[in-house]
């Protein structure tokens, strides 16, 4: 038998029958969790079960190999916090899709939690679309696909870093990278100084660069189709 206690964020939800719902939900101690939730679909619960709602839940089933039956109650009411924003809306469709598609069942998200709850809670700041910055950054990370920008991949300095390279996902300085630049990604100083409040165009810059990782190194590697949610983002945040 499998039980346990966790909190976590809705990424996807689908009608089960009349009243039910097949429920996935990013949970901060048991990863990407999918169970059956009963009667979920009753005008008591009319605002629980929307993207982005954060939800305690009891997760159990009988035999492991079975699927969890999940009960759940509102922790918070985070999806309201998008709904009259359509950049948002586009934002928190990107993340739901990512995360669905890319992580795997039941894995320990461990320090990228981090990550996901500052996308949440920090929505209503000025300064949110750095937040989902973030996230996609070490979202390369945690699927063991992150960036190497500790050294300039031709010439081995560590000082002057200003570029990416699309092929090896390497930094490069700007002297080497000088030929080459119109080519290249910008070098995300602004993750690496834990700045958050960088130029509209750093965040273009980073968003650009992470959306063609992710395309290239998870979503092609693995013959899945990026989500175009995700393909339209910069585009739908108006970058």
């Amino acid at each position: 038998m499998t039980q346990f206690n966790d909190e976590g964020y809705i990424i996807a939800l689908r009608r089960h029958g009349e009243n039910s719902l097949i429920l996935t939900v990013l949970s901060r101690f048991n990863g990407k969790i999918t169970g059956y939730v009963k009667n979920a679909l009753t005008k008591k619960n009319s605002g629980v079960y929307q993207l982005g709602n954060l939800l305690n839940f009891e997760a159990y089933a009988r035999v492991e190999e079975n699927m969890l039956t999940l009960k759940a109650e509102l922790a918070a009411p985070s999806a309201v916090n998008f709904l009259s924003d359509a950049r948002k809306l586009a934002a928190l469709s990107s993340f739901c899709s990512l995360c669905n598609i890319c992580m795997p069942e039941k894995e320990n998200l461990e320090r990228f939690y981090y990550y996901v709850d500052s996308f949440f809670n920090l929505i209503n700041e000025d300064n949110w679309i750095t937040h989902y910055a973030y996230f996609e950054f070490y979202l390369l990370e945690h699927l063991g696909i992150g960036l190497d920008l500790s050294e300039c991949s031709a010439t081995g300095v560590t000082e002057n870093l200003t570029y990416v390279s699309p092929k090896s996902g390497k930094a490069v300085c700007a002297e080497a990278g000088e030929p080459y630049k119109d080519r290249l990604f910008r070098f995300p100083r602004f993750i690496l100084e834990k700045n958050y409040a960088p130029a509209a165009a750093e965040l273009t810059d980073l968003l650009k660069m992470t959306g063609f990782f992710l395309n290239k190194n998870f979503f092609a590697a693995h013959g899945l189709k990026f989500p175009i949610n995700r393909a339209n983002l910069l585009e739908n945040l108006g970058l």
